[in-house]
């Protein structure tokens, strides 16, 4: 399998099929990393669930792609091992447009934007609010393995503390025990989808105000309505940009 010369947002989800299809009809993957010039997080991110998951190889692999794993501290040849000093990745302003914490107002999250902090003082963060964003405790519901991973490199790399489960059923079940400071939910599960994962904690007194995230590859209108009429704060669409969620997860928790 050769990697194409980008991989960006856009290349993720293809790159996360058809390692699973090669993975599925050969029982490993050997990819040839040669021509990459351009790797971004998201694609990293599925390198490494894969190599966590399959039997994968690393052939020939170019500059850039060793350079894209150094940057974030992680050594490509031994998967999620960090080398020393890995970088926590940072932004300084939360994403622009009508995204609320209230529970009955879902909207879908933007890109972040310099102008928007300009004009509006209130969307900017302070040094002192992402410090106090970087201990924030996230509870991430998805029934792939593979996103719970891209979400657990991205969220912790951040500074979260993350913990997972692995459908909504043991998403709920676990915040009876266990509390947090955002949720970031899929929509598609088994034993409980999204919606009334949302629903069921609304009812609960103690996450009457919680921040609920959807995370889906679901983007039609109707969907995102019944989101909203559940109770969930935002809707973000995968593949996830990593700064837009993390400024996204830091937005909604200040």
């Amino acid at each position: 399998m050769k990697l194409p010369k980008v991989l960006d947002l856009a290349a993720a989800i293809g790159l996360h099929e058809d390692i699973l299809r090669e993975a599925q009809f050969k029982g490993g993957v050997q990819i040839d990393a040669s021509d990459v010039e351009v790797l971004t997080l998201p694609c990293i991110q599925i390198i490494l669930a894969a190599k966590r998951d399959t039997a994968v190889s690393i052939e020939r692999p170019s500059e850039a792609f060793m350079s894209a794993f150094a940057d974030l501290g992680l050594d490509w040849a031994q998967g999620l091992q960090a080398v020393p000093a890995s970088p926590a990745l940072e932004i300084a302003e939360a994403p622009s447009g009508t995204l609320s914490s209230m529970p009955n107002a879902a909207s879908e999250v933007g890109a972040p934007s310099a102008s928007s902090s300009d004009n509006n003082p209130a969307t900017s963060l302070t040094e002192e609010s992402v410090s106090m964003a970087s201990n924030l405790r996230i509870l991430t519901i998805d029934d792939s393995k593979t996103m719970r991973d891209m979400l657990m490199l991205t969220l912790a790399d951040a500074g979260f503390d993350v913990i997972q489960a692995v459908d909504g059923k043991e998403g709920v079940d676990l915040l009876e025990r266990e509390n947090v400071d955002v949720v970031i939910t899929d929509i598609n599960m088994p034993r409980m989808d999204g919606y009334e994962v949302v629903r069921q904690l609304r009812a609960r007194p103690e996450h009457k105000t919680t921040p609920i995230l959807v995370l889906t590859t679901e983007s039609e209108a109707e969907k995102k309505n019944i989101a909203r009429e559940a109770g969930a704060t935002g809707w973000l669409v995968k593949p996830f940009d990593p700064e837009r969620l993390i400024a996204t997860v830091r937005k909604v928790a200040c």
